[in-house]
């Protein structure tokens, strides 16, 4: 059976859309794709026998990527190492129609024996993968049933916090990117980059990045939502995860993230947790009718927003939803936000643009005009976050008289919280089992009878292990809830 393919020899290895299946060994070493057209310069058509290839590999590692979804046609960029990444796992599964755009076909052997040379010559300043965004060289993350792609977003004087939180939050099944603003001195920025290079764990497994050309952030402006979706096309392109959660560093995990990776191991892949609300009140006049600048989308100097004196009319192409900027949303989702291949995204990102406070309403304005996604979300952010009564523009700060609600909430984060905060070393040793400077427990962490951490090094990590606590069924208990019968549908994007 010959299959047509069309590729072009650059850049990384990724699958080009959800719900496309790429059906390759993970992140180990293969690197990442890209889409693109086929025909194009640098492209190259080819049909290959793949009932040959089946039984020359018939475990699957000799090669390329496929994409197990019908009727769409995709070109799969592979450059890794010198090899045509193929594999066969449910390779009876995968139908791919492909049109020839560009190039003349020629005879199958030519085709092959073209490729392959092609593939032998490609220099290798084209075939080494990115020093800051290199995939990580441990096993694939298909050891764990699900994993995470963080965006933990500080600004200047955060360094301590971020570092606290990312030994509290880090597991090596997921991937952190985080992202200090361009308003934090380069030296802090750096310095933060160095101390992740530089931990025996975090440096050699690779899942841990600093954004090395920052943006500037207004909270209440759109540079926070361009922050957002700049950190998704990085992971998206990067390497693969099932859910794309965003922190602050004022935020903090309330478990371990074996209990959270084992609490979402029987959640659908598909369901985003937004919160999320069509009466919107005082904010339909106070947000959505008021015309706002953020100098920092043309500025390398921070100031506040400025308003213009006219006001524009509510929209009537699309209903406005609000909610809180806090979210856990699913691959598809966020491919769908960076891709928007039916323009609502980049239509609404116009939009808010000029809307205050737009990263409590961009992703749930999209997400809830969209008839593909609107009947994917659950109607809950997964923090505990309290209010001053009045609320005002930011949550009220956490502390101890706080610690047993935060628990009895069974959500697995919480903000916000002051740097070293006392209630934090509590949740540390209640919660999190975790001593000063150490990793949170978990399964990958541990040494003979629990008691000695093996997590001293990368070669140390007991990689695929799972040890969910008293946590897990804390979250799972309120998954169950959210995504009832009950509660899932009739809660959704009213």
């Amino acid at each position: 059976m010959f299959q047509h393919f069309c590729f072009s020899f650059y850049g990384h290895i990724a699958d080009c859309q959800y719900p496309f299946m790429i059906i390759y060994v993970g992140c180990g070493g293969t690197g990442n794709i890209m889409c693109s057209e086929c025909g194009g310069r640098g492209h190259l058509d080819i049909d290959i026998d793949m009932d040959s290839l089946q039984k020359k590999e018939p475990r699957g590692k000799f090669g390329v990527l496929l994409s197990a979804h019908a009727s769409q046609s995709r070109a799969l960029r592979a450059d890794t190492r010198g090899e045509m990444l193929y594999s066969f796992r449910e390779l009876s599964n995968v139908q791919l129609q492909t049109t020839v755009m560009g190039i003349k076909v020629f005879t199958i052997s030519f085709i092959l024996a073209s490729s392959l040379l092609f593939l032998l010559f490609v220099p290798s300043k084209l075939m080494a993968p990115s020093p800051r965004f290199r995939p990580p060289t441990f096993a694939p993350n298909s050891s764990y049933p699900v994993t995470f792609a963080y965006l933990i977003s500080a600004s200047r004087g955060d360094s301590v916090k971020l570092t606290r939180l990312l030994r509290a939050l880090y597991h090596p099944a997921n991937f952190y990117l985080i992202h200090l603003e361009l308003g934090a001195p380069e030296a802090e920025r750096g310095e933060l980059a160095r101390v992740v290079a530089r931990d025996p764990v975090l440096g050699p497994a690779g899942n841990v990045w600093v954004v090395g050309k920052p943006n500037l952030v207004t909270y209440r402006g759109p540079t926070m939502v361009a922050t957002t979706l700049h950190a998704m096309a990085i992971l998206l392109r990067t390497c693969r995860w099932d859910w794309f959660i965003n922190l602050s560093a004022s935020d903090y995990p309330l478990v371990t993230q074996d209990d959270l990776i084992h609490a979402f191991s029987n959640v659908p892949k598909n369901v985003n947790f937004i919160q999320h609300s069509s009466r919107l009140g005082w904010k339909l006049n106070n947000r959505g009718k008021p015309i706002v600048i953020d100098p920092a989308l043309y500025s390398r100097n921070k100031s506040e927003l400025w308003w213009v004196i006219k006001q524009r009319a509510l929209p009537t192409a699309f209903k406005l939803y609000t909610g809180s900027a806090w979210t856990v949303l699913s691959r598809s989702f966020a491919e769908y936000c960076v891709i928007a291949w039916d323009n609502l995204p980049r239509t609404l990102l116009l939009y808010y643009t000029n809307f205050l406070s737009s990263p409590e309403g961009y992703f749930q304005t999209v997400i809830c005009n969209s008839d593909v996604f609107s009947n994917t979300t659950a109607n809950h952010d997964l923090h505990y976050i309290t209010w001053d009564n009045p609320p005002r523009q930011h949550p009220r700060y956490l502390g101890q008289k706080d610690y047993k609600r935060m628990i009895q909430s069974n959500r697995p984060f919480a903000r916000k919280f002051r740097q070293n905060d006392p209630v934090l070393d509590r949740i540390d040793r209640d919660l999190l089992k975790r001593g000063r400077r150490e990793f949170s427990f978990g399964g990958w962490c541990l040494g003979s009878g629990n008691a000695k951490r093996a997590c001293s090094d990368l070669q140390s990590i007991n990689y695929g292990s799972l040890h969910p606590g008293p946590g897990a069924k804390r979250v799972g208990g309120l998954l169950s809830r959210v995504l009832s019968a009950r509660n899932f549908t009739r809660k959704q994007c009213k």
